[in-house]
């Protein structure tokens, strides 16, 4: 890779970005994010017209980054601040929306990809990085999905499933750090329980209710992430966890397993302990089981490997891991987290690195990069 060849490009493009309309502070985001893909896509595939390949990926990324702004003002509009419990009126044209795009005609894949990028307002990237393919893979489905749909009729809604997908999609995308959209997410899944009685639908509301109950404590003072250990539990909503269990006891105890009532009863044992050293982490195991059993997830078995780290140790741990695709996002975290736990400190250090060069945001890349600082000094490195 020819780095003068990127800053010599640089300044060309970001005048073409603004003379197209861009903002400066827009045009100067995109580029650097095609010069981040440039370095990535380049040494395998180098492109003919580096400029023109250059001026295309940032042109695209000023484009979902404007949508995705604009989307999130809608949001905003809509959504003030935390919605309260309670009932909820059953009509919602944003719902209706999600269950429009789920059009009969669509995968549920499809459907998912097309209602996020329509309504949800998350980028082509987010998207891609949601269902773990390339991001030039995503756009292609989503651009057929949007072919297969242009011919039809929107007067055939959706399944009830591809709803709750999109909407646990979006939800997990604003709780990685734009909290407005999560609790949009949260809004739209208490309306939705308020008009369908589904176990799901409730075990869903239960999950995003836990989760949303730790906002607070996720982040320190200057912006870094805190691990769930490592939170201060006196700033979770003990009324938001307190109304999450309710809705799950009530969803449980109608006998219709599913998986986000499965999700929901993982994060109320951690809601349940006074502290992270009281975890009920072989519960939490069997409960790891029981969803590996309903989905067959790489992801849900990753984190299952840390439950088992906990409740039988780190090697125990470690060796759960073993059987998972070390491509897997996160897997160097979750590898150098137990190698860690079990005295292997520059392995660990060497982990941590590794993961914060794959981290998907700056806030996890500053959380990993600080882990492996961390252990270095203590080797004296």
């Amino acid at each position: 890779m020819d780095e003068s060849l990127l800053r010599s490009l640089t300044p060309g493009v970001l005048g073409i970005l603004v003379r197209r309309g861009a903002d400066f502070a827009a045009a100067e985001d995109a580029v650097q994010d095609a010069l981040v893909e440039a370095v990535r896509a380049w040494p395998a595939d180098p492109p003919r017209d580096p400029k023109g390949w250059l001026v295309t990926v940032a042109w695209r990324r000023f484009l979902d980054a404007t949508r995705a702004d604009a989307a999130r003002r809608r949001r905003e509009d809509l959504v003030d601040e935390e919605p309260p419990p309670g009932p909820a009126p059953a009509a919602d044209d944003t719902l209706q929306l999600y269950f429009l795009c789920a059009h009969p005609s669509l995968t549920p894949s499809s459907a998912v990809a097309l209602t996020l990028r329509a309504v949800g307002g998350l980028t082509t990237r987010q998207i891609a990085q949601a269902y773990l393919v390339p991001e030039a893979t995503m756009a292609q489905r989503i651009s057929r999905a949007k072919r297969t749909v242009s011919g039809v009729r929107f007067d055939r809604p959706g399944d009830v499933a591809t709803v709750l997908r999109v909407l646990y999609l979006v939800f997990n995308e604003g709780y990685s750090g734009d909290v407005d959209l999560a609790a949009e997410a949260v809004r739209l899944t208490r309306r939705l329980a308020a008009s369908i009685d589904h176990p799901e639908v409730a075990g869903l509301l239960a999950l995003m209710l836990l989760h949303h109950a730790r906002r607070a404590a996720r982040t320190a003072p200057d912006g870094g992430l805190v691990p769930l250990a490592g939170q201060d539990r006196g700033r979770w909503d003990t009324g938001a966890i307190a109304e999450g269990i309710g809705v799950l006891q009530a969803a449980l105890a109608r006998d219709r397993l599913g998986e986000f009532q499965v999700q929901a009863a993982i994060a109320a044992l951690h809601a349940d302990a006074p502290t992270a050293e009281e975890t009920d982490w072989v519960q939490i195991v069997e409960w790891y089981d029981e969803l590996v059993r309903l989905t067959g997830s790489p992801v849900v078995r990753l984190n299952r490997a840390v439950a088992v780290g906990e409740a039988d140790g780190p090697r125990a741990g470690l060796a759960a891991l073993a059987a998972l695709d070390a491509a897997l996002p996160r897997h160097a975290a979750v590898a150098a987290y137990l190698h860690e736990r079990d005295g292997d400190l520059p392995t660990a250090a060497r982990l941590y690195a590794e993961a914060a060069r794959k981290a998907p945001n700056l806030a996890e890349r500053n959380h990993l990069t600080l882990q492996a600082a961390r252990l270095n000094v203590r080797l004296g490195r």
